[in-house]
């Protein structure tokens, strides 16, 4: 069960962080949770909201601003964290792009790792099956994140679609295994043999499909994002798995922002939207 640690109002909506013992990490996790039906007996949908590299569960609560969308939108935002905290790992603190705050949504298969590093199983059972037991839920689901959130959203979308009836994306890292950061966290996380990779890489997940999954997937980049003149996040490359598969994917190059959460919170109530179109049917 998960024990309530801190609860705030916001625009009528019901903010609270939570903590629980988590077996499939081996540590105790936070997560945060957005009601937008605070207040009632009525059952909502939930959207999975993935941070990015260096961010906890508080990020998207404190900076993405989306608290009157959900309310008027009627959904549960639910907030984990990004990697297991409160365990040692030699190496796990060295760089902000590994280890600690850069789980990278897998489960990792290297021994030093392996214990530990389940950010998959964790997001797509046990928070789940925590979130049930926490809040009114009416069953639904949908998930959405920015960067390596992004990234996490994507691949556990196309290998769940059955799960969660929609995903979109901020800024994702969209193809891992051809960027540094990508390249980094699976040889580290997975080892050296590039087929476990494929299964944690959106635009290798896309290209393996036979039909397209979901109705649009929506994806907003920043065209100054310095991570995408970087070469990290590689959006056209998963666009163009989309195409050859009839996948339509919405993505949207807007022009002027950035990767920070400036940019999420100005496009926030357009992906709660989005997702809140396809909970309701």
């Amino acid at each position: 069960m998960a024990r309530l640690l801190e609860s705030k109002k916001a625009f009528n909506a019901e903010v609270n962080q939570y903590e629980h013992n988590s077996p499939t990490l081996g540590c105790v996790m936070k997560f945060s949770v957005i009601n937008g039906g605070s207040g009632s007996d009525e059952k909502l949908p939930v959207i999975y909201w993935l941070s990015g590299l260096t961010c906890s569960d508080r990020n998207f609560i404190e900076k993405a601003g989306a608290f009157r969308a959900a309310v008027e939108n009627r959904v549960i935002i639910v907030c984990p964290d990004t990697s297991p905290r409160g365990v040692d790992i030699e190496g796990d603190s060295e760089s902000w792009d590994f280890g600690k705050g850069a789980g990278f949504y897998l489960n990792a298969t290297q021994p030093k790792w392996a214990a530990n590093y389940k950010m998959y199983d964790y997001v797509t059972n046990e928070l789940m099956e925590i979130i049930e037991q926490t809040v009114k839920t009416n069953g639904k689901k949908a998930i959405m994140g920015h960067s390596m959130g992004g990234h996490g959203a994507l691949t556990i979308a196309l290998r769940n679609p059955g799960v969660y009836t929609s995903v979109s994306a901020f800024a994702p890292i969209c193809n891992p295994m051809q960027c540094p950061w990508g390249n980094k966290a699976f040889t580290g996380y997975l080892g050296d043999d590039q087929e476990q990779w494929k299964a944690y890489d959106a635009t290798e997940q896309m290209k393996g499909m036979k039909a397209a999954p979901f109705d649009d997937i929506l994806i907003d980049v920043g065209d100054k994002d310095n991570f995408l003149t970087a070469g990290q996040l590689l959006p056209e490359n998963f666009k163009a798995a989309c195409d050859q598969v009839g996948q339509k994917c919405s993505l949207r190059m807007q022009p002027g922002y950035d990767h920070s959460y400036f940019f999420i919170a100005t496009f926030i109530e357009d992906h709660i939207k989005f997702h809140k179109q396809r909970l309701a049917n």
